[in-house]
């Protein structure tokens, strides 16, 4: 297939802040730039004046299963070329499964919980919709290709739900680097704004679902640190009264976070469970060492002990104190500073884009 292509979108849900919601605003963009069309499908939350790329249509149904089935009653309405879903729905041309595998997911959870919730949970509705919908599009093969933005998904995909290896691609996620780059100055006043000491270790932590992301272990890591200079800045939405600390600052969520790197030395995420955290990549892009856990799909493009550290589980303390002590080195710090932003160079969004509209296109040419 040659010529103008309609490409069209699947997303549930919207926030402001939401990563996802940017990067398809940005590969939509890039649709529109390359003289093909787009369109979305979302909920109604999604406001029309922020998909100017072309034909919105909202849908009314909101839990994971309604929405599924109300796509599925609109489809033959809806004239693309190809179907892009971002969400986990019953069937789709290409399903960029970005949220990573829901049941890989609530499988290491379960490390971290007593013995009864995984029981408890089995009664939650939205919980056996997500897995029922997965089921459809990799074990029932609903999808007919799918993107991953890290090899860790893919194996998953491969391993529990026996979907062809060769109709995976894996397209790691990008950041407008640019965006993220700064001048000294910058860091001092930002510094300033949130009442750091110069001689003050400033760690951050940046994300939404504190439980998944491992904050406690951020907390307990920072808490255990020798020296007291040590903080730790958090960013994101959460119940802040479960996560009290002498040595945490609560900021929300933040619009202008570039500012908020710039005043950080290390940026950690012992998350239990991220497919690619796009936070981390971020933090990459200043320059800043990161600490995170294998079970972040992330951890595949740096080098341990050389653009951060990796440990194993999320709740391995010990060695979260380690990382953090051992970075705190502003020597080290600074030594590390040109390998680690050589590295973040190679995902710039752009990159991203370019890979996958180009598995789009063949798609929508092999249909």
């Amino acid at each position: 297939m040659t010529g103008k292509l309609t490409i069209g979108f699947v997303r549930r849900g919207y926030s402001p802040s939401g990563g996802a919601e940017s990067y398809l605003k940005r590969l939509a963009e890039g649709v529109l730039e390359r003289g093909h069309e787009a369109l979305l499908l979302t909920s109604e939350d999604w406001p029309a004046n922020e998909w100017p790329f072309g034909t919105i249509k909202q849908l009314s149904a909101n839990s994971p299963m309604a929405f599924a089935n109300e796509v599925e009653e609109v489809r033959p309405q809806v004239e693309c070329d190809v179907l892009v879903s971002f969400e986990r729905i019953l069937r789709c041309d290409v399903y960029r499964a970005g949220d990573g595998v829901h049941q890989s997911w609530l499988q290491r959870r379960k490390q971290f919980e007593m013995p009864w919730q995984p029981i408890f949970r089995n009664f939650n509705r939205k919980h056996r919709e997500i897995l029922r919908l997965e089921r459809s599009l990799l074990e029932e093969r609903g999808a007919e290709r799918v993107i991953t933005n890290s090899q860790m998904v893919k194996n998953e995909i491969v391993d529990l739900y026996n979907y062809r290896r060769d109709r995976i691609d894996v397209v790691h996620n990008g950041v407008p680097l640019d965006r993220f780059r700064f001048h000294s100055s910058v860091r001092a006043s930002a510094r300033a704004g949130l009442k750091l000491e110069m001689d003050e270790i400033a760690v951050l932590f940046v994300g939404s679902g504190w439980e998944r992301k491992g904050l406690r272990f951020a907390i307990e890591a920072v808490e255990a640190c020798d020296e007291s200079k040590v903080r730790l800045i958090v960013v994101g939405r959460g119940n802040e009264a479960l996560y009290r600390s002498e040595r945490v600052l609560f900021l929300g969520e933040v619009i202008d976070l570039p500012r908020v790197y710039s005043a950080a030395d290390i940026f950690i995420l012992p998350t239990i469970y991220d497919p690619f955290s796009n936070a981390c990549l971020e933090a990459l892009a200043c320059g800043l060492p990161v600490i995170t856990t294998r079970a972040n799909g992330f951890s595949e493009i740096i080098e341990n002990k050389i653009h951060g550290s990796i440990v194993d589980l999320a709740s391995d303390v010990d060695n979260l104190r380690t990382a953090i002590e051992e970075w705190s080195d502003p020597t080290r710090r600074a030594a590390a500073r040109p390998a680690i932003l050589n590295r973040a160079s190679r995902f710039d969004i752009s990159k991203n884009v370019e890979k996958t509209l180009e598995i789009l296109i063949q798609a929508a040419s092999s249909g």
